[in-house]
């Protein structure tokens, strides 16, 4: 990844923050888009911070202009920006539909959108949108969360089959992951111990992941080693979903 542009939204925090450092260890160019953060201390020549709305579509060409006067390519586009809204279909607003579908997958197409043409310049290039196992399975009152994130599958498919192959792109699906947005989402709750034992006992692998986990799964998959994937849901997510809840027999 030396001197490679990796472009990453939503990079001040969680998932995002950590794969900045992990590409920024490894020589890359961090340009990181967000819309909350504070720059202090994160800029310098390899790690540029640009404040930026990633659903709004003026924002996001210029920021790519900017990152390719400054850098002279854009080589890997990381989409990870994206809020959690709770809610059924009949109780969540539209006014709150529309802003979730805006930052969980409009602020992807639109990336994709400016980014892709300075790949093409290049000749290669490698995008990952960060879905979720929501886009698989689903808890309850998440009705426009998990439809953005099972939207994204489609959406990597499409860039997948339209840009090879050249540019890749491939979805990455993690599981339940210790983050900013989590402590925030279990902070609402009346127990929170009682809610992240929960999230905890949901998983197989016996515990919740950490976004260095995640980091180092995009990294490979941005990498010449994972030359030959493209198009694919990858899932990081401790084996969730892939057990029945019911009754222990013991076998004994």
């Amino acid at each position: 990844m030396t001197n490679k542009t990796i472009i990453i939204t939503g990079g001040a925090k969680g998932i995002g923050l950590a794969c900045a450092h992990l590409f920024y260890a490894a020589g890359a160019n961090v340009a990181v888009l967000d819309i909350t953060a504070d720059a202090s201390g994160i800029i310098n020549d390899k790690w540029l911070f640009m404040h930026c709305d990633i659903a709004n579509s003026n924002d996001i060409k210029q920021a790519m202009v900017n990152i390719h006067h400054r850098y002279g390519s854009i080589d890997v586009l990381i989409n990870n920006a994206g809020i959690q809204r709770y809610g059924n279909v009949t109780e969540t607003a539209e006014e709150e539909w529309d802003l979730v579908m805006n930052v969980n997958l409009k602020s992807q197409y639109l990336c994709a959108k400016h980014a892709i043409p300075y790949m093409q310049q290049k000749g290669s290039g490698v995008i990952i949108n960060v879905s979720s196992v929501q886009a698989f399975v689903s808890q309850q009152n998440v009705a426009a969360y998990t439809t953005a994130k099972t939207a994204l599958l489609g959406l990597t498919r499409s860039i997948a089959v339209d840009y090879a192959p050249h540019i890749r792109c491939v979805a990455v699906c993690p599981g339940t992951i210790d983050t900013p947005m989590l402590r925030d989402a279990i902070a609402l709750s009346p127990n929170p111990e009682a809610v992240m034992q929960e999230c905890i006992d949901m998983h197989p692998a016996g515990r919740i992941g950490k976004p260095e986990e995640v980091a180092e799964l995009i990294s490979f998959l941005c990498s010449s080693k994972a030359g030959f994937i493209t198009g694919q849901a990858i899932r990081i997510d401790g084996g969730l979903g892939i057990t029945i809840a019911g009754s222990k027999r013991d076998t004994e």
